[in-house]
């Protein structure tokens, strides 16, 4: 079996034009818990261990701030922080000692393409978690914007060790555990974040979630249906500020024998977009808040240490 540097999809974090009213839909609505509120963030658990899944911080308008991953040792973080120098990314700090209220060692570095990726080894953890029925248990996966879908692939495979699972004509999936994907890569003409997926018990929870988000007067942006890479039953939801999310359940699980499957096998018939053929064509306006989030520019004497 292979080794992974990488364990784990850990956080993101995101900046919100509206602090108040994103705490309120995430808590009230999509499902999540405030586990601390502080000068910086406010950050909020799903049911599982892990500290905090999304963090949400103040900003002029909607922002992917950061994607955080959870790595095996504090010499993998070592050996990443080597690794992505030579592949064309900087480190921003680190590793070092992380300040946050999750603790640990933590690396953070900006990517070739824009994106702001931090690892950490050690962060708290809570002591007990368990699956809620039609609430986040943790992430599943993050889905980013890339100009260049195959370059970023390496990027994450090179610098990373994560392995690439499947490649439709659109996406390329990658993982750094079973999960089928923890990382999914979309063809853009900018970088930055598509969607927030969050995984909930199991496709009962897909449903009842979704009809929680309706009664709150939250439509259905996509779905329901079922993926064909990961194979995960999926509802897409704008949040109130703008970022597209997503409740999925049911992720593949492979091992070093699954197959890697290219564009020419991952074909739908017309018009279908979905395995169950259920989910219809996705809207403008949802494609459009898709591509809507890009990384923040920053001056190359920002950018290294």
């Amino acid at each position: 079996m292979t080794r992974f540097p990488v364990t784990a999809l850990r956080s993101v974090d995101i900046g919100t034009p509206d602090l108040a009213l994103s705490e309120r839909f995430y808590t009230s609505t999509w499902g999540l818990e405030v586990v601390i509120r502080n000068e910086e963030a406010i950050y909020l658990r799903a049911s599982g261990t892990d500290h905090h899944v999304l963090a949400l911080h103040g900003s002029d308008s909607p922002e992917i701030l950061s994607v955080t991953f959870r790595a095996a040792s504090s010499d993998d973080l070592v050996m990443v922080a080597n690794n992505v120098v030579q592949h064309g990314a900087r480190i921003l700090s680190g590793p070092i000692p992380n300040e946050g209220p999750d603790g640990g060692t933590i690396l953070t570095i900006r990517e070739p393409q824009g994106g702001i990726l931090r690892f950490v080894h050690g962060d708290r953890q809570h002591p007990t978690g368990e699956e809620v029925t039609d609430r986040p248990f943790r992430l599943a996966h993050v889905n980013l914007n890339s100009t260049d879908v195959d370059e970023e692939a390496a990027f994450y495979e090179k610098a990373l060790g994560f392995r690439l699972t499947d490649r439709s004509k659109m996406m390329a999936f990658v993982r750094c555990n079973s999960d089928h994907h923890a990382v999914v890569l979309a063809e853009a003409k900018v970088n930055g974040l598509n969607h927030i997926a969050f995984l909930v018990p199991d496709w009962e929870s897909v449903m009842r979630a979704s009809g929680r988000m309706i009664d709150a007067g939250y439509p259905i942006a996509w779905g329901v249906g079922r993926h064909g890479p990961g194979d995960n039953v999926f509802a897409y939801f704008i949040d109130p500020v703008g970022f597209v999310i997503e409740y999925t359940a049911e992720v593949l699980q492979v091992d070093n024998t699954y197959r890697v499957r290219g564009p020419d096998e991952w074909v739908w018939p017309p018009g279908r977009t979905d395995q169950w053929g259920i989910a219809p064509p996705k809207a403008e306006h949802v494609k459009a808040a898709q591509t809507a989030i890009t990384y923040t520019a920053v001056a190359p004497s920002q950018n290294a240490q």
